[in-house]
């Protein structure tokens, strides 16, 4: 009987339909698990299309180390899988079974899928599923063959090895962490940023965070609260740079020099100045906001207009068409939720006024701006001096 061993096959989405850039892809995830398994004795190998991780001394602890790879960017499914070093149609046949034995209990139908990369090998993709599935059909476990909607599926992959596997955990998709570029993630305390920062980076943007603070208007819970919510992200993207910018004196400014209806503008565009200025420092490439449109006054069409105006940078609003729900529900998905329910405002509920202008025209806002600006940049500067930075 040959010997089997169990092992982790790990399947990668859309990075294998980059053929130009595929290789650069796939380095990058390659880094990435063996990083997070870099206290581990395993084998993290490319096979034809799928990552390879295995235990050179015996079977690999699946449960042990899935938390630890699962939420990878770009990585799509982990198959549970037992891994043979014969392709032997027959040997596989009984492999096959005795695999299949481990896993059927209380099963009715089951159908076979199999996949060769060895487009050399003697028997189609199809005769090996039939002969596997003769094989199954003809024993002692009485399931019956459904092509088309079976109580379990058996598959087979024959690669440089052969391997089996049932089942198959869903992984964050996306691309690899790092990979499209690297953004400013603007990041409050509420739903929204933190999803906006979880959908940009599942898109391959690194994200660094700024955090605007408005002590003693706010306490320090909510910058805790602020830390806690990139720490969480920090699950899918390995580590975050965190700026803490006090912002009470820009805030104040604006308040004494600004008509209360358009205050909550003046205050973004303040913002966006700053999250400028520390991307140039960064080399980022654009700024990513939490915006819904429409979701408030200052998140219409025109508003966020007037808003943009502010910065040369392409400003990202993953979350643009969502409505709230959908956000919130993203944000019990990636565990955000738990922490952005705290009830600790930031800096963006202060100094709200009761009729929000909410079809500002950008000209108008400019002009304003222009004619403040002397004034303002000095606190803009000393807020940006004054920048705590956390590696997170």
């Amino acid at each position: 009987m040959a010997h089997t061993k169990k092992v982790l096959l790990v399947k990668y989405g859309e990075i294998a339909l980059r053929k130009g850039n595929r290789a650069y892809f796939e380095h990058h995830l390659l880094d990435a698990i063996r990083h997070n398994l870099r206290d581990n004795n395993l084998s993290v190998t490319r096979e034809q299309g799928r990552f390879l991780i295995e235990d050179p001394q015996g079977d690999v602890d699946s449960e042990a180390l899935l938390p630890r790879i699962k939420h990878i960017f770009g990585l799509t499914h982990f198959c549970l899988a037992v891994k043979t070093t014969t392709t032997h149609i027959d040997a596989l046949r009984s492999l096959a079974l005795e695999f299949f034995r481990q896993h059927c209990h209380g099963k009715k139908t089951f159908k076979v899928e199999s996949k060769r990369s060895d487009k050399s090998y003697p028997l189609l993709s199809g005769e090996i599923s039939a002969a596997i599935g003769e094989e199954i059909f003809m024993s002692d476990l009485g399931l019956t063959v459904d092509l088309h909607n079976p109580d379990i599926t058996l598959w087979v992959e024959l690669r440089n090895h052969s391997y089996f596997y049932i089942d198959s955990i869903t992984g964050e998709g996306g691309l690899p962490y790092g990979t499209t570029g690297k953004g400013v993630l603007l990041l409050s305390g509420g739903f929204d940023s933190p999803v906006a920062g979880y959908l940009s980076a599942r898109r391959g943007v690194e994200i660094i965070c700024i955090y605007f603070h408005s002590p003693p208007f706010v306490s320090e819970r909510a910058a805790d609260k602020v830390k806690d919510l990139a720490r969480e992200l920090t699950k899918f993207t390995g580590k975050i740079k965190l700026y803490i910018v006090p912002f009470t004196d820009v805030q104040l400014f604006l308040r004494d020099s600004i008509h209360p209806e358009k205050l909550t503008i003046f205050l973004k565009r303040a913002m966006l100045h700053i999250a400028t200025a520390l991307a140039e420092k960064e080399n980022a490439h654009c700024l990513i906001t939490g915006d819904s449109i429409g979701q408030v006054a200052s998140q219409t069409i025109q508003s966020l207009a007037a808003v943009d105006s502010a910065t040369e940078l392409t400003v990202l609003r993953p979350l643009s068409i969502l409505d709230k729900q959908e956000i919130i529900d993203i944000a019990k998905e990636i565990g955000t939720y738990p922490i952005s329910i705290r009830p600790y405002d930031d800096c963006c509920t202060l100094f709200v006024a009761k009729h929000p202008e909410n079809k500002p025209n950008t000209k108008v806002i400019e002009k304003i701006e222009s004619q403040i600006f002397a004034s303002l940049k000095p606190f803009l500067d000393s807020a940006l001096e004054d920048t705590e930075t956390i590696a997170l």
